[in-house]
């Protein structure tokens, strides 16, 4: 069996499902909604909360950040991308706000210098996006960290994903098979390719869902997959990118209780008489007569 060490938890073959409660962009640059979202995910039982990081004039380009885009922030797309990251200051409320709740936080880093203004925080595993899969800078300078990783497949080749893992090596590594699409159709997840890609590469797979519902996440966790991971929001209707393929406070309860009660239903596969079947097969059984 195949097992990641995240932290104090095991990720993999034979181990609960680890749930990550994705808060990525969704705070609008407010560390108040931000802690809000970290206390619903704690109080829904997730494993973890994720946020992403980027260096603005890094990862865009100035033309691009010069587009005119209304928003909250401004009138032009920087002024979005600007006003949605956090600073160290704001990262060291989320970290110590995370340490009172006893829940894990890490982040996606989208460039070499969000990596490493990230190693200043003891995050306990990092998470590589879709849109960065293809990046083996970025790919080769989070593993000279050291620390487990978790790596979206979204919009990739299987040829894509070999390099990806060629470059990150097997070792602490899990994919998470996902659809890049926000919202994506139901159609287009794919599932069967959870178990498709453990028999491919042999390591920990998990999924990462940006579907509106919960069930499709339910059966990735069924059909294998080891860490399923979903955006929260407080409401789907409020500003952002992001909102309308996340769960709301309640969604993200009902997907990690059903994912909990599934992991108890599926037992050992043993076929066996529970001690509790034996009065009920006493009153209703008919026992035929031999031939």
């Amino acid at each position: 069996m195949s097992t990641v060490q995240i932290g104090n938890t095991q990720v993999g073959d034979g181990q609960p499902c680890y749930v990550i409660a994705e808060i990525g962009i969704n705070h609008n640059g407010d560390i108040d909604l931000a802690k809000r979202l970290i206390s619903v995910a704690a109080a829904a039982g997730c494993n973890a909360v994720k946020f992403q990081k980027r260096t603005v004039e890094v990862v865009y380009t100035e033309k691009e950040l010069s587009t005119p885009r209304a928003n909250p922030f401004g009138e032009t797309n920087g002024d979005l991308k600007r006003g949605l990251e956090f600073d160290k200051e704001d990262y060291e409320e989320i970290a110590s706000f995370c340490k009172s709740l006893k829940i894990p936080w890490l982040v996606s880093p989208w460039d070499e210098q969000s990596v490493d203004f990230m190693e200043q925080f003891s995050t306990p595993v990092y998470k590589i996006a879709s849109a960065s899969l293809t990046d083996d800078n970025l790919l080769k300078h989070v593993r000279s960290t050291g620390k487990p990783i978790f790596a979206s497949t979204g919009m990739s080749t299987y040829e894509e994903i070999d390099h990806a893992v060629e470059v990150l090596g097997k070792k602490d590594l899990i994919l998470m098979h996902t659809t890049s699409t926000y919202p994506a159709k139901y159609e287009q997840l794919n599932l069967r390719a959870i178990p498709e890609m453990h028999a491919r590469y042999g390591i920990p797979i998990g999924y990462s869902g940006h579907e509106t519902g919960i069930p499709t996440t339910v059966a990735a966790a069924v059909l294998g997959a080891c860490a399923v991971e979903r955006h929260i929001t407080m409401d789907r209707a409020m500003w952002g990118s992001d909102q309308s393929a996340s769960l709301e406070p309640n969604g993200i309860s009902r997907l990690v209780r059903d994912i909990r009660l599934v992991e108890q239903s599926l037992g050992d596969g043993v076929k066996r008489v529970y001690e509790e079947e034996v009065p009920v097969m006493k009153k209703l059984r008919r026992v035929g007569a031999a031939v």
